[in-house]
Parts: structure tokens; sequence; C-alpha cells
């Protein structure tokens, strides 16, 4: 078995006019890190539950994405970050959602997972028993980023809401390639590791200019989180209520169980034909338990890269190739 890990960071309509090639660099160089700490953890024979962990952890402490340090800020000015995980080889998950003051949501989201009672905790519940598991709280002030900040500024001024990552960003036009029409950011990794195991993770810090209280479909196992050793694990990022009324991560996960269907193909119809139809936008990030790697979206571009044990590591942005090797 061949252990291979996959990551992304959003999805959207990407044009390359607006983005220099200084800051393409910035990010292929970001995920390329990311996907780093993945594989190392894989080619030690470390675990794929270990892998996601990892490489969702370190998109949290980068400000580039939407998750962790790079969150988005509310309607109120204000953060709400959600995450989940799951364990492919027991089903075992867990998720928090509305947490305001955790640096890194992925580790409470495991804690959850690990500790075995509860699948989702959220706001201060959530908080506090993180603060119990020892993981560190931060103050609002770890949140704030220039860039961020006027993305919020800017969708007050013009009254604009629910601008998910890229397309806030994009009112910046300096700042990421995304097109304004474009409202589609979150991270996640999937992996697979030596022993057949699957692991999917996923995190969000929101939409810029949401109603406080909003939850998508990251924290949502079943929508924007899966992973089943007898299947798939997949990673969703989107339109978040399309995906949680499309339950597109489990939707892949089904087509492959219960009509035999390749990964490709499951993942194909989920992204370009079920979600269509609702206008649900974006992609996700998909491995099964064969070792098959699938990366589809259904706008111009998603940040994304995949490596296996002993492999290259290979980072994109754009639809068409533009692909990088490490």
């Amino acid at each position: 078995m061949t252990a291979v890990i996959a990551i992304h960071g959003g999805a959207g309509t990407l044009t390359r006019g607006a983005l220099s090639a200084d800051r393409e660099k910035d990010y292929l160089d970001a995920l390329d890190h990311v996907l780093q700490g993945g594989q190392a953890i894989l080619e030690q024979g470390g675990s794929a539950l270990d892998a996601v962990t990892e490489a969702v952890f370190r998109l949290e402490e980068c400000p580039l994405f939407n998750a962790g340090k790079g969150a988005v800020f509310t309607e109120q000015g204000s953060h709400e970050l959600d995450a989940s995980i799951m364990d492919g080889r027991t089903l075992a998950a867990g998720a928090v959602a509305c947490v305001k003051s955790l640096r890194n949501p992925v580790l409470a989201a495991r804690a959850v997972m690990d500790d075995g009672r509860h699948v989702l905790l959220v706001g201060d519940g959530a908080e506090v028993f993180a603060k119990n598991a020892g993981l560190e709280l931060v103050s609002t002030d770890y949140y704030f980023n220039a860039e961020r900040h006027a993305q919020w500024l800017r969708s007050q001024a013009d009254n604009s809401t629910d601008l998910l990552d890229h397309d806030a960003q994009a009112m910046l036009r300096e700042t990421a390639p995304i097109d304004p029409e474009s409202k589609l950011g979150t991270v996640g990794a999937v992996a697979l590791d030596v022993h057949g195991n699957l692991a999917a993770a996923t995190s969000t810090g929101g939409l810029t200019g949401k109603r406080a209280g909003r939850v998508g479909d990251s924290p949502l196992i079943g929508a924007g989180c899966y992973a089943n050793n007898r299947t798939v694990a997949v990673s969703c990022t989107g339109s978040g209520e399309m995906f949680i009324r499309a339950l597109a991560a489990y939707d892949v996960s089904a087509l492959v169980e219960y009509r035999q269907l390749p990964l490709d193909e499951a993942c194909r119809i989920v992204v370009m034909e079920k979600l269509p139809r609702i206008d649900g936008r974006g992609g996700l990030i998909a491995v099964d338990a064969q070792g098959n790697v699938c990366l589809p979206f259904n706008t111009e571009g998603m940040y994304r890269g995949q490596a296996r044990a002993g492999g290259p590591r290979r980072t994109a942005i754009y639809r068409e190739e533009n692909r990088r090797a490490n």
C-alpha cells in the first residue's frame, strides 16, 4: 500500500491577471509546506489521521487561507471558526463549530473525536472542552489580519454579506486571484496510510460578513468531511449550504459503495452534475481505499496539492496544469 495525501485551500473563479508571480509563489510555497508535513508522517509509517491533522494544522497557521489564523470577519466584526475530522478505520469523528478563541480548531475536533463521548461541540461548550484538553486559546487579536479586515470593511460599505474567503479577497484585486462572483473558501486534507486506513479533516473561518451562529458544511460529517476505510476519504470546499443539502462528502462514498463506481466517476457525478443542479459551486479532494486520488472542482480553479510517500509533492492553482513539483 502506497501512502498518499491530498490537500485543498479553497476554490473559485481563478484569474491569472489578478495574481502576481510573487503572490502565486506564496500560495504554492504554502501548499508545499503543508504537504511536506503530512507526507513526512506517512513516510515514517504514521497514521492517515495524524497526517491530515498535521496538514490542516499547518493550513490553520497560514494567514493565506481561511482557517485559524486566516479566519475572516463576521457581520459583527468578530470571528467564528469550524472544523471536523473523521477516522475511516473506526468511523469515529469529531467537530467543533462557532468557536472564537481556539488557535487550532482542528486540534479541538481531534480531541472531541478522541474523547469519544460526542461528535460535535459548539460555541462556549467547545471552548471549555478544548481548554480542559490543554489546547491553546488566543485573544481575538490573534486573528486580526489587515487584508481580512479590509475585506470586512469593504463588505460593510457595499452592504455585501456571506462572502466566502476568496471572493472577499477579490474585492481588493491584488490579494487573491478570485472573481467577485466566486464565494468559495475552506481548507482540508485527506490521506491513506501504509496500513490501509483513510482519514479526512476540514476547517474554515466561515464567511466574510456572515450572520452570527451560521454553520456551513465544514464541521458537518457527511457534508464537508467523511472517511470510511471501505470506500473513500473526502474533504469539501464550496458553497456550504449547497454541500449540506447534497450531503456531498458522503454521496461520493455512497456512489463508490452502492453503485461500485470508480473514484473519479463518483466525484464527477457529485461535483459536475448533482451540485450544479442546486447552484452548488466548489470542489473536493478524495482518496479511495486503493490509493486513487481525485481533486475535481466546477469552478475555474482550486488551491490544491497531493503527494505520495517517497514521491514528489505537486501543487496547483488553476484549472489548466500549471502544476509545480518539489
